[in-house]
This record gives structure tokens, C-alpha cells and sequence, in this order.
């Protein structure tokens, strides 16, 4: 079961990319929210890799999350309206840099003064 969640997330993404025009008619802002949200699901994609693998090593879930956004960008040239972009790929990749250093940051032991 702990493998279903990171399925479903590759499965929604899938599904996305898959679609012609995902524009919102916001203009600049479209593209700014399409960038941050290409960042929080490969940063989530990670994560949930992470958690399904048993939070052992991070470079198991990065080289999945990675893989998988590499034949995300592959798959978007195969969609009317949509352009695969290594930047694109880049940007999914500081999605999973800034997920491991949340997750760093977080499991940092505090001082209780």
C-alpha cells in the first residue's frame, strides 16, 4: 500500500500533461503558478517515493522523481499545444532539491532554551 500514493501522483501528472491547454487566462501569473506547481509536485513526488522506499537513502526517490519528470517533458512533445522544456526539467528538479532541504531543515534538532 505505501507504494499507491507516489502511482497516484504519476497518474494525476500523467493525466495533466496529457491535456492541450492548461492555460488560466492569468497572463504572466499563469506561468508562475504553472512553474510552482510543477516544483511542489515533483518536491511531493520525491517525498512520497522517499516515504515509500522506507526513508532510507533520498538518491533512489531522486533518480525516480527525475526519471519521471524527464519522460514528463518527453511526453509533452506528444501533445498538441504543449512543448517539453529541459527547463522544465530543471525546474521540477529544484522542486526536489528545495523537498530534501525542507525535509533537512525540519529533522534538525532543536534546542529547547
Amino acid at each position: 500500500m505505501r507504494f499507491v500514493p507516489p502511482l497516484v501522483l504519476m497518474a494525476v501528472i500523467f493525466a495533466l500533461s496529457a491535456q492541450p491547454d492548461l492555460n488560466s487566462g492569468l497572463g504572466g501569473w499563469d506561468t508562475i503558478l504553472r512553474k510552482c506547481a510543477h516544483m511542489l509536485e515533483y518536491g511531493l513526488l520525491w517525498f512520497l517515493w522517499w516515504r515509500a522506499l522506507g526513508y532510507g537513502s533520498k538518491v533512489p526517490a531522486v533518480v525516480i522523481a527525475l526519471a519521471y519528470a524527464a519522460t514528463d517533458e518527453l511526453h509533452q512533445h506528444f501533445v498538441e499545444g504543449r512543448v517539453g522544456s529541459p527547463v522544465d526539467w530543471l525546474i521540477d528538479a529544484a522542486g526536489v532539491a528545495l523537498a530534501i532541504a525542507a525535509v533537512r531543515l525540519y529533522s534538525q534538532p532543536r534546542s529547547v532554551a
